[in-house]
């Protein structure tokens, strides 16, 4: 396991430097490659916006979250999956494709639904901060997507199963971070 600070990581982001972002998912391969890694995962939703640009250069093969998480929600029978995670993730090409490779439609939060989500995981989520206030925003955000004809919601980012999973979300949730520790456990035992 090799994890960069997430400062380094925001710092290129709200630049919009993607290529730093990369550059950085890089040293972690080599560093992992070189520890005899087989192949890699991030569980960082939002900067498999980088990939792209990784995977040509790194070391080993990854696995990509999005890809995980549209197979499982494929495999369930899901058909509209409704998107929450940062900014840059939601407002990202992360997971469409993905989505619509397994014939998935998806929905994202409204504008300001995104930015109160944004607000919530990297001010208060990301240094441990669960407020009930944020659990009633995300809940809300939630419900919005299921009016839109979702049948089931990406919880993708790191944080937000701290506060929400199924027993408090009015759709079944895709715990992006899980889904993906399980593709990783299992690629591994096959590997």
């Amino acid at each position: 396991m090799h994890t960069p600070s997430l400062a380094d990581y925001v710092a290129c982001l709200d630049q919009g430097d993607i290529a730093g972002v990369a550059e950085i998912m890089l040293t972690s391969a080599q560093k992992l490659a070189a520890a005899g890694a087989d192949f890699l995962i991030c569980p960082d939703n939002t900067i498999h916006q980088a990939l792209p640009l990784v995977l040509p250069r790194s070391p080993v093969p990854w696995l990509h979250i999005a890809e995980e998480v549209a197979s499982e929600a494929a495999n369930k029978g899901y058909k509209r999956l409704g998107l929450t995670g940062t900014k840059w993730l939601v407002d990202s090409d992360v997971y469409p494709g993905k989505l619509a490779a397994r014939g998935l439609a998806f929905e994202r939060p409204d504008p300001a639904d995104r930015l109160e989500a944004n607000r919530i995981i990297m001010d208060e989520l990301v240094y441990g901060r669960f407020e009930a206030p944020s659990v009633a925003a995300f809940q809300r955000i939630i419900y919005g997507l299921k009016n839109k004809g979702c049948d089931a919601v990406v919880l993708g980012c790191t944080e937000i199963p701290l506060i929400i999973n199924d027993e408090n979300s009015s759709l079944p949730t895709l715990d992006s971070t899980r889904i993906l520790a399980r593709a990783a456990l299992k690629r591994a035992l096959l590997s």
